[in-house]
């Protein structure tokens, strides 16, 4: 019974620190080779929709990064209005996940 009690408490805390982990910073190589096999879009792709949705705006950053087994492509643009916006989107369907102000 303790043995029991045990493994579900090893269990629920690998669970909980899984959770936590944070997103990785892919460098230019690896996102190279993820488009190479098909695993995510062109980063051109994410900067046209960036710009699509804040014209004009000033291309700031630009980061792939791997979360949860997720590829994201992060931007990070300047609107003409002296905004910073953050959009991230999914690497390999396109999907805007997030577009807000950046603190």
């Amino acid at each position: 019974m303790l043995k029991s009690a045990l493994y579900v408490g090893l269990a629920t805390l690998c669970f909980a620190l899984a959770g936590q982990v944070s997103a990785r910073d892919l460098s230019q190589d690896e996102a190279l080779k993820l488009r190479q096999a098909g695993l995510i879009l062109s980063s051109h792709t994410f900067i046209e929709r960036a710009l699509e949705r804040h014209p004009k705006a000033r291309l700031l950053q630009l980061e792939l990064e791997e979360k949860r087994g997720r590829y994201v492509y992060e931007v990070e643009l300047l609107t003409v209005s002296g905004q910073a916006r953050e959009l991230k989107f999914d690497a390999l369907s396109g999907e805007l996940l997030k577009d807000e102000e950046d603190d």
